[in-house]
């Protein structure tokens, strides 16, 4: 390798990731405080939306949940091994339709008192925090519409050569900068 490890410097990310893990752990305990052993934060949304408009497909429930149909597939499969839905084959042999078992039908009214919980707490830190995170969150929504994230990724993007190509290399620093390529 020729160049340092881009791994070894601080992920800009971690902290955010970090913070979402924290609060989606704090939401697990209290379930397991009320004895709701196998559900996780993840299955509250989907559950408490086949509850009001089930049975649906995967593809049916990720659209309405405006989430994706691989992680959506994901979820089901999990709420399944814990018995909350069943899987019964669709209208095509493609399609499996979701609906809720005893088991899911019975936690869906603390999972809607969890999910208005969540919420007021969610205003609650947006009121102690100098800047809410709920706006923090919308203006980083608005910036990447003004520029994609995947623009502003290949405005950075420096790749290798590869085998055979010119390098390029800098003639001067800052603005007015030129990239100049060595004679082949």
């Amino acid at each position: 390798m020729t160049s340092p490890d881009p791994t070894a410097t601080p992920d800009p990310w971690r902290s955010l990731h970090e913070l979402l893990a924290a609060m989606d752990a704090e939401i697990e305990r209290v379930y397991l405080e009320r004895g709701l052993k196998g559900v996780r934060p993840r299955f509250a949304y989907p559950l408490i939306r086949l509850a009001h408009i089930g049975p649906l497909t995967i593809r049916e429930l990720a659209e309405s949940l405006g989430r994706s149909h691989s992680a959506i597939s994901q979820t089901v499969a999990a709420m399944r091994k814990e018995g909350l839905v069943t899987s019964e084959p669709g209208p095509d042999a493609r399609t499996r339709r979701i609906d809720l078992t005893e088991r899911g039908r019975a936690l869906v009214p603390f999972l809607e008192a969890e999910w208005r919980a969540t919420h007021e707490t969610v205003a609650e830190l947006d009121g102690e925090l100098p800047y809410a995170m709920t706006a923090v969150v919308e203006d980083a929504r608005r910036a990447l519409e003004r520029r994609s994230m995947g623009q502003r990724i290949l405005d950075h993007l420096v790749e290798p050569p590869r085998p055979g190509q010119a390098v390029p290399y800098q003639v001067g620093c800052g603005y007015g900068a030129k990239v100049l390529h060595e004679p082949s």
